[in-house]
């Protein structure tokens, strides 16, 4: 068959028809598959939509738990279980005399720990002239006990916070908010305080063992520079930055004030394993050396002392009007100052000097006597200054010293002082 044959039977009206016929229907499956493709797609789309609307409902509904419970877990809870302030009495009539030496029998007669008196009266004496106090000395000769027995004999038992080395800032001791989580890692530490600040009349004592292992002016900057404020109600520790509905009441704007209850005793040990402790942090706290153990005695009348804030810092008070550092005390001290700035450039400092006309007293009021008040703060204050300066110089000029403080007070008085000088020249 030739093309033009071919050509004149496809071109007739049948055929004709048919081609007409297969095209709509090609233009009809394609409408309905463009139709299906875009109800399928519409429908994909709702259900997107539907997906997300409920994603963010339940994202809503869990910042609304979250809200709900809140990021404190702990500090809420004693909120809840402690609606009222505290209602405990105290004794208001004990004296600070009285009070030495029954803490010292309680110690010994109920815990078995037995303590010199004067440790004793330098340890009350201390609280009552600074929120820090460091417990230093040979190991196992009662530096945690001596806290630990505080806290019971007061009826208000002390929270040990061990320190570890890798501290460095204040999160290391309130905690951290996680954002995984969205909780606040709350420590003992930041209960303790919480705590404290709703029970204001109380006594608080923290230790802080083995302080030194870490970098005490790293972790403990910010308590430091704070219990420099004079007004106690400025002083505030941020603990997140930001505040939530539902934080504890106890929190102002994410900050914890620092309950003006609240003493930190810092035990060290000074060995190879722990860092020295900057001048910064020993000007600011009151130190104990407990370098030996006290025999055992005979302890009586063994019973606690619920001694309240405000009757505490009465007899401190009390203390310091009654017992005012005497003119000739004074007068040796200026001549002291000026013989140390003379020989080896170190002096008091205001702050110092300050300790000093509180500390007094109040070791007078515990029992003591004004010399061995004196000699105690000047050998922890005021001589371990000498062992930054040039160490043969010490050595020569430590009999000289010592000669100088017995004609300045006398040969049977100033032992600490003359003994530490003597130590530091052997040790050089």
């Amino acid at each position: 068959m030739t093309l033009d044959e071919l050509w004149e039977k496809l071109t007739q009206p049948n055929y004709m028809i048919a081609y007409v016929a297969v095209i709509v229907l090609v233009m009809i499956a394609v409408i309905v598959i463009i139709m299906t493709n875009e109800r399928r797609f519409n429908t994909t789309i709702r259900k997107l939509n539907e997906e997300s609307r409920e994603v963010l409902e339940q994202k809503k509904e869990e910042e609304q738990g979250l809200n709900r419970t809140s990021r404190f877990s702990m500090l809420n809870l004693y909120d809840e279980e402690t609606n009222t302030a505290d209602t405990k009495s105290f004794d208001e009539n004990i004296s600070l005399r009285d009070f030495c030496e029954e803490f010292r029998m309680f110690a010994a007669g109920k815990l078995g720990l037995y303590y010199d008196i004067s440790v004793i009266r330098e340890f009350v004496a201390g609280l009552a002239v600074s929120h820090i106090l460091i417990l230093q000395g040979m190991s196992g000769t009662g530096k945690t006990s001596l806290a630990y027995a505080f806290g019971e004999f007061i009826a208000n038992p002390s929270v040990i916070i061990p320190v570890q080395p890798m501290w460095k800032e204040r999160t290391d001791l309130l905690g951290y908010y996680n954002e995984f989580t969205r909780r606040f890692n709350e420590t003992l530490l930041l209960e303790k305080m919480y705590e404290a600040n709703k029970q204001s009349g109380e006594m608080y004592i923290t230790i802080l063992d083995e302080l030194n292992i870490a970098r005490v002016e790293y972790y403990f900057a910010e308590f430091l520079s704070l219990l420099e404020i004079p007004n106690p109600e400025a002083r505030y520790l941020e603990v997140v930055s930001d505040k939530w509905p539902n934080d504890p009441n106890g929190l102002q704007n994410g900050k914890i004030k620092l309950p003006e209850n609240m003493w930190f005793v810092g035990t060290a040990n000074n060995d190879d394993s722990t860092f020295a402790i900057s001048d910064k942090v020993y000007d600011r706290a009151m130190v104990l050396n407990i370098d030996r153990k006290s025999e055992p005695f005979q302890a009586s009348g063994v019973r606690t002392v619920s001694i309240g804030v405000r009757r505490f810092t009465d007899l401190a008070a009390k203390a310091i009007q009654e017992y005012t550092i005497s003119p000739v005390t004074l007068e040796k001290l200026k001549k002291l100052d000026e013989y140390l700035i003379e020989h080896f450039q170190i002096t008091f400092g205001n702050r110092i000097m300050r300790q000093i006309y509180s500390y007094l007293p109040v070791y007078v009021s515990c029992g003591g006597t004004e010399l061995d008040a004196l000699d105690d703060i000047m050998a922890k204050k005021v001589l371990r200054k000498l062992e930054t300066r040039n160490t043969a110089y010490i050595r020569s000029e430590s009999g000289e010293l010592c000669g100088f403080l017995d004609e300045l007070f006398g040969e049977d008085t100033m032992k600490r002082c003359k003994e530490y000088v003597g130590r530091i020249a052997q040790n050089i």
